[in-house]
C-alpha cells in the first residue's frame, strides 16, 4: 500500500475529506501516512492528530531559497517513506527539485476550472473574487497533476457548479467546496494512488 502525504497549511478541511475517505473505505490504494504543515498551531495538524496520522512541521525560513525549502521537503518525505503526495490547501510554491523527485506522484486541487482563475497569486477567496468580478455563470473546482508551472500540471478531473445571483466570494467558496472539491479530490486520490500501485 502508498504511503500518502498531506501538505497543508491552514484549517484542513480537504484533510478532513480526505482522512473520512480513508475511514469510509473509499480511499483503499493508499493510506494518509504523514500530514505535513508549513506553519505550526494550524487546525489541520489537529484533524491529523485526532486520526492517529503523523504530523511534521517544515516552516520556510526567511533566508531559504525555494530549493533548500524542497530539498528540506524532500529529505521529509524520504524519513516517511511517502510514495505519492496530496496537496491540501499547502499555501508554498513547491521548487522544481521537489517536483522532479515526486514526478507524476503530486496531485493539487484548485478552487476553478482551469485555465480560468489559476496560477502564481490565485488562492483561497481570491479565486472566488476574480470569478464574481469577471461575471462567468460556471465555475468549480479542478485536480490536476503538479508541474513546474503552478495549476499548469496534466488535469485529471473537473466538476462545475453555477455561479448564483448573491454570491459572495465566501459563499461561493463554501459551494464550490462541498460541491465539486470534497467530491472530486477523494475519488482522484483514490484512482491516482491505485494507477501508482500498479507501476510498482
Amino acid at each position: 500500500m502508498l504511503n500518502i502525504a498531506v501538505l497543508v497549511s491552514g484549517g484542513g478541511t480537504n484533510l478532513q475529506v480526505l482522512l473520512d475517505a480513508q475511514a469510509y473505505g473509499e480511499i483503499v490504494s493508499g493510506r494518509i501516512s504523514l500530514v505535513l504543515s508549513s506553519k505550526d498551531g494550524v487546525y489541520a495538524l489537529e484533524r491529523a492528530t485526532q486520526a492517529s496520522v503523523k504530523t511534521a512541521v517544515l516552516a520556510k525560513q526567511k533566508d531559504e531559497t525555494p530549493a533548500q525549502y524542497g530539498q528540506k521537503l524532500i529529505t521529509e518525505l524520504l524519513a516517511n517513506d511517502i510514495d505519492m503526495v496530496v496537496l491540501a490547501g499547502f499555501m508554498l510554491i513547491l521548487d522544481e527539485c521537489f517536483i522532479k523527485a515526486y514526478e507524476g506522484r503530486i496531485l493539487n486541487i484548485h478552487p476553478s476550472l482551469i485555465p480560468a482563475f489559476c496560477g502564481e497569486g490565485f488562492y483561497g477567496l481570491r479565486v472566488h473574487r476574480a470569478a464574481l468580478e469577471r461575471g462567468v455563470k460556471l465555475t468549480g473546482a479542478t485536480v490536476h497533476i503538479v508541474n513546474e508551472i503552478p495549476d499548469g500540471g496534466p488535469i485529471l478531473a473537473q466538476k462545475a457548479i453555477e455561479v448564483l445571483d448573491g454570491d459572495t466570494p465566501e459563499i461561493l467558496q463554501q459551494r464550490v467546496m462541498e460541491q465539486a472539491e470534497w467530491i472530486l479530490l477523494p475519488r482522484e486520490t483514490e484512482k491516482l494512488a491505485a494507477s501508482l500501485t500498479k507501476l510498482r
